[in-house]
């Protein structure tokens, strides 16, 4: 595992993936008002576009990871309290709806990818992000979003459990609980995953020559 910023987050093997900043979780449709980022964290939504813009600049993959429900709820799973909640909202997260659409500050370019999610609480189990990232010969995962403590926390811990390496900007992130997220942080996610800022991301990404078509191979292959 690379221990350098810039050879970690390098864009022949990096992607960006981007964990539900979708209207019905951090925009005017949410769910919590906690999660409202523009309340909560006015400047998130910019800094994380920016961080998209250099990731595309660079040649760094963007993914959406996005979470979407039929009206009859076929397809989805209800396996925990908190989608118990979730799914009791009828337009929560519908698709087709408002509530399941990306925020327009960070809507998806053609170039982008979008894995959607219809059961569960973090992004790749039962989802194509796994497949969609190994296509593109990613083995580094920058990754932001909503929330912390289960979203990204499952998100990492199914990362490095696939062969990844997990990067995580300590400002790319809301939570319904800042408090608790701050321990997750310290205590958890830091024995995971290589912490930075969105600003050192662009800085990095900035600097670096928009990336060549990689060779086949990824997490795991040996081709």
């Amino acid at each position: 595992m690379p221990t350098d910023l810039a050879d970690l987050v390098a864009p022949a093997h990096t992607g960006l993936v981007l964990f539900e900043l979708q209207r019905g979780v951090v925009g005017d449709h949410h769910a919590m008002a906690a999660l409202d980022a523009r309340t909560a964290d006015p400047d998130l939504l910019p800094r994380l576009a920016a961080l998209a813009g250099a990731a595309r600049a660079a040649g760094v993959r963007v993914v959406h990871c996005v979470v979407e429900w039929r009206a009859d709820r076929a397809g989805t799973i209800v396996s925990s309290p908190l989608l118990g909640a979730m799914t009791k909202r009828p337009d929560h997260v519908l698709a087709g709806s408002p509530s399941a659409e990306i925020v327009p500050e960070l809507a998806p370019r053609p170039e982008d990818l979008i894995s959607v999610r219809t059961s569960g609480v973090s992004p790749f189990t039962a989802t194509t992000l796994d497949h969609l990232l190994r296509a593109e010969h990613v083995s580094t995962v920058v990754a932001a979003g909503a929330g912390l403590t289960i979203g990204l926390l499952g998100l990492a811990i199914e990362a490095v459990g696939l062969g990844y390496s997990v990067v995580i900007p300590s400002d790319g992130y809301l939570d319904a609980d800042p408090d608790y997220a701050r321990l997750v942080w310290e205590r958890t996610l830091r024995l995971l995953v290589t912490p930075t800022t969105t600003a050192e991301l662009i800085g990095t990404w900035r600097g670096v020559i928009r990336r060549t078509p990689a060779v086949p191979g990824g997490p795991g292959r040996s081709d």
